[in-house]
């Protein structure tokens, strides 16, 4: 396998116990995810964009198998050979793989069995990092920190799966978390920007996605923002004007859907005896008005926007406007580095508290709700960034190939880790989609 090629701007001050730390620490969070969960509750796959909690567990250890321990380990042996047909999930430079929609067929092996694999592979890992020289290390550095974050991708995805599996058991089983209390929508306000010429795409300084570089310029006409995401109390207003029974009101793709799909409120929420209730990690509640909508398609988002006179910005409107916020980060720092001291400090990342989007809180005069939440839909559909080349080999394949179909968003979720959210950070699912955990935030004004 080929290494990726590393970002030059990308500052990289690791050393053989740092990287060691940092694997363990992420590899435990992983395990610490899926511990709630029964071997019967990590085997199940619902729906075909849905993958079994052990399949997640499986698939990020062969990555790094497959990408670190495969082109540097001496005299490498794989763990298992059919392990790396069974947990490939769509690296086409890396041989043949076992089909998507049937992952749950997998009974075999089963979540014991995986946690030896990641046990086999940790020790591996470990002794590999510790016994490199320092310029070996440096040159695979890159490769093991966008494994890091490859398997935080996966810690939320396991979260969004596993919500959908325990979704359809009549049980109604919780996973994790506390539901928030009851609350009502606040006033909704607006931040206004100025525009022109601005830079778009990570600056360096730390970790990024080949997709959000390079760093570029945009030209923006003045816009605003709402304050916050739209909440499940606007929504029901939404949902009582007809919303999924006017046409006039959506893109025809998304009517489409509509029709055909029975599509009448958002994803989780069912009405019983005329009350609407919503499935969370924490169990199926009455749906809270003042807590952010959430599991909605780009098209129900742009719907919504259409109903209410405004728009959903566009990726470059909300990178922007975030970072003359003075919030490019949720750790509170800044696209150049410095401090950022309006960032969101109390962003509601993954956390054992909810798992679940949380009310706006008291208006700031700046954005609310930046990080956390929801992923928020822009109307941006995901291309490449003027210059962009994808690394070369098989780890090219993570991202451009995907440039097809999808719309972007940005922010992150209530399932997204700590640490791994920042104002540049450009997630992308197809229009349709309304398993992911996202949200919608309005604009205004600009180009429509």
């Amino acid at each position: 396998m080929s290494d990726p090629t590393p970002d030059p701007t990308a500052v990289h001050e690791w050393d053989a116990d740092t990287i060691v730390a940092r694997y363990d620490e992420v590899r435990a969070h992983t395990e610490a995810l899926a511990a709630p969960l029964s071997p019967e509750d990590q085997t199940v796959q619902s729906m075909p964009d849905v993958s079994p909690t052990k399949w997640h567990r499986a698939h990020v250890t062969w990555f790094f198998e497959t990408f670190v321990l495969a082109d540097h380990e001496p005299s490498f042996t794989p763990y298992q050979d059919r392990y790396w047909f069974l947990f490939n999930s769509y690296y086409e430079g890396v041989g043949p793989r076992y089909a998507r929609p049937n992952r749950g067929l997998i009974s075999r092996p089963g979540a014991h069995d995986v946690g030896l694999y990641r046990d086999n592979v940790d020790a591996r890992m470990r002794d590999l990092v510790q016994t490199l020289d320092g310029g070996a290390l440096e040159k695979l550095t890159s490769t093991i920190e966008l494994g890091f974050h490859h398997e935080q991708q996966h810690q939320e995805l396991l979260l969004m799966d596993i919500k959908h599996v325990l979704s359809l058991n009549p049980l109604q089983p919780a996973y994790a978390g506390t539901p928030s209390p009851d609350s009502e929508p606040d006033a909704l306000g607006w931040v206004d920007v100025e525009g022109g010429l601005v830079e778009i795409g990570h600056r360096g300084g730390g970790f990024s996605f080949d997709n959000e570089l390079p760093l570029h310029q945009a030209w923006l006409e003045p816009y605003r923002l709402a304050d916050r995401l739209v909440t499940n109390g606007e929504w029901l207003r939404f949902m009582a004007d007809g919303g999924y029974d006017r046409h006039e009101l959506w893109l025809s793709d998304g009517w489409g859907r509509v029709r055909a799909e029975g599509w009448r409120a958002p994803f989780y929420w069912t009405e019983v005896d005329g009350i609407w209730f919503e499935h969370t990690l924490s169990g199926t509640w009455p749906v809270n008005p003042g807590l952010p909508v959430s599991h909605v398609s780009h098209y129900e988002a742009d719907a919504y926007a259409t109903w209410a006179g405004k728009r959903l910005p566009t990726e470059v409107e909300w990178e922007h406007a975030v970072v003359a916020d003075g919030q490019a980060d949720a750790s509170g720092t800044d696209a150049s580095g410095t401090d950022a001291s309006r960032a969101d400090a109390a962003a509601n990342l993954a956390d054992t508290v909810t798992f679940h989007p949380r009310a706006a809180g008291p208006s700031t005069g700046h954005l609310r709700q930046v990080y956390g939440d929801c992923w928020e839909w822009t109307s941006s559909a995901y291309l490449a960034y003027p210059g962009y080349h994808p690394p070369a080999g098989a780890i090219g394949e993570y991202n451009g190939k995907f440039m097809s179909g999808q719309m972007v968003l940005r922010g992150g979720c209530a399932l997204t880790p700590p640490g791994h959210a920042r104002a540049t950070y450009r997630n992308f699912f197809p229009p349709g989609s309304r398993w992911a955990l996202s949200g919608v935030r309005l604009a205004d004004g600009g180009v429509r």
